[in-house]
């Protein structure tokens, strides 16, 4: 049975209701009158991670080549007639989709014709076509997307500090894979992937926008097929504590090194990932922001500029803070990073400091409330993965304090866990 629930936050005063279809799939709407933006997403929670895996009642695992899941993604968009582009075109909607770590999504845009673009959405989702053909058409194209990577110095800066503090989880493993893993690719394998995965009790569907809540259900009603509910597991293996390398250099046509600086904490889970996050955040911009005492120190060395910052990953199994940037001297940026750290975690936060950022961050998620976009991305789909409602990043900042901050330095981000990489100019 299709069942419905509302999801409120009385202090926005801002709702959104969950429908929970008889087919297996949660949909989220967030209704925006007056808005002429309509912003859809439809999410499988299956990404670069889920390269090991089995069906319930299955004994053995299924290991599949790294860069599937992209390649899939790619491939979605095919079917036997013509493309789903094709199809958009002809509603006027911007669509596009994307592969990250643990989801993949396909979106579209549109200011009319939403309920005709849905459709489209979750027609072709639901298609899938897949051939030696088309297969051999793509490894080109994405293995040119792999070597653009391969080109990035930035990329490769990122994915060395993954490789650099993980030694067994998959995050280490690059979401396009390589021109030899996706070689490796069959219509198959492909196949065996989307029927575990693209099982709408594995999915989600998010809009916002100025919709009609009946007319989705009934699209859903008519689109949308049963199945079966798979429960695929996936491996993931046992990480260590400790980093795996405390450093990794590589070498690329750069005018400035590029830096990163990671640290590695333990993984959390639900509302406690959610708040820790949202606490890191907050103390990385009061220790590194612009209104910083180390932002204004590292520029008066001549150690940064405008591209210093920091980036918090927190995902299932994994947890780890950055500060990422250019400088002539990498390890005295780390230095100082450190010492603020323990700076931090002796002495705490300014009080008055930290009233002004949380303010002020509040003040940014709350004007991602006017775009149906943001909410649909920044909120629902963010919340869904995390597997909390979509209003608790916004609450858990309403409710964070100073002390808060310092206690998420202290168990977050720790300089005995922390691993570095450096890409130097050639």
């Amino acid at each position: 049975m299709t069942d419905k629930q509302i999801i409120r936050d009385e202090a926005l005063d801002e709702q959104y209701s969950i429908i929970h279809h008889k087919s297996g799939l949660d949909i989220l709407i967030w209704k925006m009158e007056g808005y002429r933006t309509t912003e859809a997403m439809f999410v499988t929670k299956y990404g670069s991670f889920n390269n090991i895996f089995r069906k319930a009642g299955q004994k053995d695992f299924t290991a599949v080549p790294e860069g599937i899941a992209h390649f899939l993604e790619h491939k979605l968009f095919e079917n036997e007639d013509c493309s789903a582009f094709a199809l958009y075109a002809k509603t006027g909607a911007d669509a596009n989709a994307y592969t990250t770590f643990d989801h993949t999504a396909y979106l579209f845009s549109c200011s009319q014709n939403w309920d005709k673009s849905l459709e489209v959405l979750l027609k072709f989702v639901q298609e899938p076509y897949f051939t030696r053909e088309n297969i051999d058409k793509e490894l080109g194209i994405i293995g040119q997307e792999i070597r653009m990577g391969l080109d990035s110095p930035e990329r490769r800066c990122f994915y060395a500090l993954l490789r650099a503090l993980y030694s067994e989880h998959p995050i280490k493993i690059d979401i396009v894979g390589t021109e030899e893993t996706i070689a490796k690719i069959t219509p198959e394998l492909l196949y065996e992937c989307y029927d575990n995965y693209y099982d709408l009790h594995n999915m989600f569907l998010a809009i916002a926008g100025n919709v009609d809540e009946d007319k989705v259900i009934e699209l859903a009603d008519k689109l949308l097929r049963d199945c079966e509910d798979r429960k695929v597991e996936t491996y993931i293996p046992s990480e260590p504590r400790d980093v795996c390398q405390k450093r990794i250099e590589l070498t690329c046509p750069v005018g400035l090194p590029i830096f990163n600086i990671g640290f590695k904490a333990e993984p959390l889970s639900g509302e406690e990932r959610v708040k820790k996050s949202v606490a890191a955040s907050v103390a990385l911009e009061l220790m590194s922001g612009t209104m910083s005492s180390l932002y204004k120190r590292l520029l008066d060395e001549r150690l940064i500029n405008s591209t210093f910052g920091y980036d918090i990953m927190a995902k299932d199994g994994i947890f780890f803070t950055a500060f990422t940037g250019e400088s002539e001297d990498p390890d005295r940026v780390c230095e100082l990073c450190i010492e603020e750290i323990e700076r931090v975690k002796r002495e705490g936060f300014d009080q008055r400091l930290f009233d002004i950022v949380r303010k002020s961050t509040y003040g940014q998620i709350i004007r991602e409330l006017s775009s149906p976009e943001r909410v649909c991305s920044g909120l629902m789909v963010s919340g869904m993965m995390d597997g909390v409602d979509s209003f608790c990043q916004i609450r858990a900042l309403r409710e964070l304090t100073a002390e808060q901050c310092r206690q998420a330095v202290d168990e977050l981000i720790d300089p005995e866990y922390c691993a570095v990489s450096v890409v130097r100019p050639e």
